[in-house]
């Protein structure tokens, strides 16, 4: 048997006879005539002349041998309602939405835009648009009608699925009203609009446009309507990811490409089994939710759970306690959700974890953003098991940087290392560049991380409608040699592990010098009093920009944290605790040299203000960017950095929306 440096070399030196042997882990109804198609360089097509279908292979293919196993679990901590879907009665409730649609005037090609919150009908329309061969276009839940408008406009579906309403933080949210409202500001009309009616928030329905789901599911729950067998390079999805000019970019990804890298990744990523249990906590808006809460793990017989609330509703130990309900034994989430469990915790290891009996785990999974050390050994600790970091985009489909995992604690062949989510993955050709020159950066030098063509398969095969700027945004021509940037920083050590250190647009100019503000972050997340930190640049006269810092503090760890803002954010809380208030050095200044002693100098915040909590997206990124163009529009200079409570509230005012 292959080891797993020997797997990884052979992925990226004959990458078509690797692949070649991954594509035997999927159906296909016609095999593939040419593993790999590089004549329209950049844009590799990947498994030509074969055809497949998703839907097929995540679900009709196992119900011979696994008709009766559970394979959606679908949880509301909102509603209190649980669901089981055995792979019989998902299959049904998947075929009975397909005809459903076909009925609505969706074709193979068609559009179909999903505007839905974690519930099971979600999973069912993502799969059924697979099986028809319609792209859909999920939309995370919640989002403002205008952004909904713009992907509307750009996608122009035949049909729109959404719901009466949802949850953020126990309050209802008409999904329905802002799909409406997005409707009316949209210039591509849909067809028709699926309403999924929960009886939540009753909403107004346009008759010659509105069609009720309940009445049509028990029309169709018994129709017939067969798998269209696709090429392997056609379009199974569009998925918006934000955009350096403001607009969204729609990731296009492919059929038979994504099959085959998901099971590969299933295998040789995480270590999993059919009839294991999967808990993926990212949204189905995410990318994270498309291959690990749907597909990936479907793809080869496994149950998934979905679960729509709050990590930390009824109280922190929730998700801990659904591990053990369900016997999950594998869990993908991320570091922010993490961190914000960590500061709900009472006593640094009990009421999260040891109430919960979580022997059926076998690891659990991070992605989404750097994870930082400190978070990373106390899930450790607390766990006792396996904490594993991944570090993947929208664009690549699945993780770029991962070690493999074998089901065991140690890997004595690649083993873990603080702060690395590992070497590249297999088929990723990755290397760290200068950022102006483009030359190689020695190790432990910081550059940006960049892949040479062609991409394994399950990346984006183009953004939708718009090759060009997909070539204008990511790719650069060296010689005959295509290079795909990601954006990120990141530093490789002697060994070719490579250490994420933040986005290139997350970089503070300081008197010449670029900072990435993940490097200071990670400084003050070393200091047990911080739960959370963000660093931005505020223009500076002198030295062109400073960094300024907002900080949670875990004494604010109960402050509730989508809504409502702490009030209880004085300059005492600065004071050290266990020192005597009028001799203790404040909790800012040892933050502030900590960042000094360990950057330099010029890395040193100018300000460290302390905040209940950071503005972030529902599946738990913080959003820096709008921290920064936010300042950015109240001309935040240097001179205004001593009105403090000034920043407070623009951060609260951010939380509050």
């Amino acid at each position: 048997m292959a080891t797993q440096r020997e797997l990884l070399d052979l992925s990226t030196q004959d990458p078509q006879a690797f692949w070649s042997l991954q594509a035997r882990r999927i159906d296909w109804h016609t095999e593939c005539t040419r593993v790999l198609d590089e004549t329209n360089a950049p844009f590799s097509r990947w498994f030509v002349g074969g055809k497949t279908n998703l839907c097929h292979n995540a679900l009709d293919r196992h119900l011979s041998a696994r008709g009766d196993q559970a394979a959606l679990i679908a949880v509301s901590t909102e509603t209190g309602a649980e669901r089981v879907y055995s792979y019989r009665e998902l299959h049904r409730e998947v075929v009975a939405m397909a005809a459903i649609f076909r009925s609505l005037g969706v074709g193979t090609g068609d559009r179909v835009l999903i505007y839905l919150p974690m519930i099971a009908e979600a999973t069912f329309a993502m799969l059924a648009c697979a099986r028809i061969g319609a792209i859909h276009s999920v939309v995370f839940g919640g989002f403002a009608a205008t952004s909904l408008a713009s992907r509307i406009d750009d996608a122009r579906p035949t049909l729109v699925v959404c719901a009466d309403a949802g949850f953020e933080n126990t309050r209802a949210v008409s999904y329905k009203r802002l799909m409406d409202q997005a409707l009316e500001q949209a210039t591509a009309k849909p067809r028709a609009l699926l309403m999924i009616d929960r009886g939540i928030a009753p909403a107004p329905c346009l008759v010659s446009r509105d069609h009720d789901y309940a009445l049509l599911r028990e029309r169709y729950l018994d129709a017939h309507e067969p798998c269209v067998w696709l090429d392997s390079n056609a379009p199974s999805y569009i998925l918006y990811t934000s955009g350096t000019t403001g607009q969204a970019k729609g990731v296009l990804r492919d059929t038979g490409g994504y099959a085959v890298a998901l099971a590969t990744s299933m295998d040789y990523l995480f270590s999993a089994r059919a009839g294991d249990t999967m808990f993926t906590t990212s949204d189905l808006g995410w990318v994270v939710g498309h291959s690990y809460g749907v597909y990936g793990p479907l793809l080869i017989g496994m149950s998934i759970l979905m679960v729509e609330g709050m990590p930390t509703r009824p109280d922190a130990g929730i998700w801990w306690r659904l591990v053990e309900r369900y016997r999950v034994n594998l869990m993908l989430s991320a570091p922010t959700a993490m961190r914000l469990l960590k500061r709900r915790v009472a006593s640094a290891l009990g009421t999260t974890f040891g109430a919960a009996d979580l022997s059926s785990l076998r690891a659990l999974f991070l992605a989404g953003e750097p994870l930082d050390e400190p978070t990373s050994a106390w899930l450790q600790q607390a766990l006792r098991k396996p904490v594993i970091d991944h570090y993947w985009q929208t664009e690549s489909g699945w993780p770029m940087l991962a070690l493999p995992f074998s089901g065991e604690q140690a890997n004595d062949e690649l083993p873990k290392k603080a702060g690395s989510p590992g070497v590249p993955s297999f088929g990723f050709k990755l290397s760290v560049v200068d950022n102006e020159t483009g030359a190689p950066c020695e190790p432990g030098r910081k550059g940006i991380l960049v892949a040479q063509a062609p991409l394994p398969p399950g990346c984006l095969i183009t953004l939708w409608e718009k090759d060009q700027e997909c070539l204008d945004i990511y790719w650069q021509a060296r010689g005959a040699q295509w290079i795909y940037s990601t954006f990120d920083w990141c530093v490789a050590d002697h060994d070719g592990y490579l250490r994420m250190l933040g986005r290139s647009d997350d970089v503070i100019n300081v008197a010449g010098k670029r900072l990435g503000t993940r490097e200071i972050e990670e400084i003050l997340l070393r200091n047990e009093a911080v739960s959370e930190a963000a660093v931005v640049g505020v223009p500076d006269s002198l030295r062109g920009q400073v960094p300024i810092a907002f900080v949670v503090l875990r004494r604010n760890r109960d402050a509730e944290l989508p809504r409502g803002m702490d009030t209880d954010t004085d300059t005492d809380l600065w004071q050290d605790v266990d020192a005597a208030p009028d001799t203790a050095p404040s909790l800012e200044a040892k933050l502030i040299e900590s960042v000094g002693a360990a950057l330099g100098s010029l890395s040193r915040p100018k300000k460290i203000i302390s905040v209940a909590a950071l503005p972030r997206t529902r599946s738990g990124k913080v959003l820096r960017r709008l921290i920064r163009e936010s300042i950015a529009t109240r001309d935040c200079s240097l001179g205004s950095l001593a009105q403090v409570s000034t920043l407070r509230e623009l951060i609260e005012d951010l939380v509050a929306s």
